[in-house]
C-alpha cells in the first residue's frame, strides 16, 4: 500500500538556525521558509537525492508543534511521510484494519499542495505517520 518514502519531518524551535545547519554545515540545497497557516506551522524542505527533511517551525500559539516541542525541548522527529496512490482507498483500508485516522478523517492539503492524512502514533509503533496522495 506504501509507496516511497517522501519526507522526514523535524520539530526545530528556530528555523532559520536548522536551515543553516543543513544548508552550510552539511551542503544541503534547501527552499525558501513558507508559512503554511492552516497546519500552524512554517516549512523549509532539505532536498536530498532520494526523499527529503521538512523542517517545522510552530506558526503562533495555536501549532500542534508546540506541544511537541513542549515535550522535546531540542526538537526532534515529529513524523514519516510516505506516498500513497489513492488515499482514500488508502484511509479505508487502514480504517477497515483498525487505524486510527486522526482529525475529522478527511484529506487536507498538504505543503506540496496535494492530499495528505496522519495516522495515530500509537497504530505505528509510536511514530506518527502522514499519507500523501503520490
Amino acid at each position: 500500500m506504501i509507496g516511497r518514502l517522501n519526507h522526514i519531518a523535524i520539530a526545530v524551535r528556530d528555523i532559520g538556525a536548522a536551515t543553516a545547519v543543513y544548508r552550510d554545515t552539511l551542503g544541503a540545497k534547501v527552499t525558501s521558509a513558507v508559512e503554511q497557516p492552516a497546519h500552524g506551522v512554517t516549512t523549509v524542505f532539505v532536498e536530498l537525492p532520494n526523499t527529503k527533511i521538512e523542517l517545522l517551525e510552530p506558526l503562533g500559539d495555536d501549532s500542534p508543534i508546540n506541544k511537541f516541542l513542549e515535550r522535546n525541548t531540542d526538537g526532534g522527529i515529529h513524523h514519516l511521510c510516505y506516498e500513497v496512490e489513492d488515499i482514500l482507498a488508502a484511509r479505508d483500508k487502514l480504517v477497515a484494519g483498525g487505524a486510527r485516522v486522526l482529525g475529522d478523517g478527511e484529506p487536507k492539503t498538504g505543503a506540496h499542495g496535494k492530499p495528505v492524512l496522519f495516522l495515530h502514533p500509537k497504530d505505528f509503533c509510536g511514530t506518527l505517520v502522514e499519507l500523501e496522495q503520490a
